[in-house]
């Protein structure tokens, strides 16, 4: 487990053309957008972001980001734990015309003359490696749910309203009372 900060920003540019490698970890607590989506703001995010240039003298970032938080299960809208895993390799670009041209094996990222955030970047690639729908195993949401229907009281019989489709069922055809 890493326990230095992945540092918020860099110059992506040089550090591919100098071929740095930049690893840290980020709380959960500090990206927005991410924990947006997540049940509490406990949890890991650990990142390895390889800078580098290929042979077409293009910028290139390999990022790889483990990640282990917690969400909300959507069949018993109960926390759970989720372990995430994306590995990417980017192509910095300038701009879309620069992002048109790349092979479809790189990813663009499209960065100004400015140093890149790469709290964002993380971000960014922990959003897009979410599950689309996250699920506890079947055998443990029944556990929970009939937990808490066991721990529902039951409603006294005054309380009780008549089911107003009786009416119905008294006028069907071959139902005599």
């Amino acid at each position: 487990m890493l326990t230095e900060p992945l540092p918020s920003s860099l110059d992506v540019r040089k550090a591919a053309t100098r071929g740095v490698r930049v690893s840290g970890a980020i709380k959960p607590l500090d990206l927005q957008r991410f924990r947006d989506v997540l049940a509490d703001d406990t949890g890991s995010v650990e990142a390895v972001l390889a800078f580098s240039r290929d042979e077409e003298n293009r910028y290139l970032i390999q990022v790889s980001v483990t990640a282990d938080v917690s969400v909300i299960c959507q069949r018993c809208l109960e926390p759970m734990p989720v372990h995430l895993e994306t590995d990417n390799l980017l192509a910095v670009v300038w701009d879309d015309d620069y992002a048109r041209e790349l092979p479809r094996y790189l990813e663009a990222l499209i960065v100004g003359e400015e140093a890149c955030s790469l709290w964002a970047l993380v971000e960014e690639e922990l959003i897009l490696g979410m599950p689309a729908f996250s699920y506890h195993e079947a055998l443990d949401c029944n556990e929970i749910l009939a937990g808490i229907s066991a721990s529902l009281p039951e409603a006294p019989e005054e309380d009780r309203k008549p089911n107003p489709f009786n009416v119905l069922a008294q006028l069907k055809p071959g139902k005599k009372h």
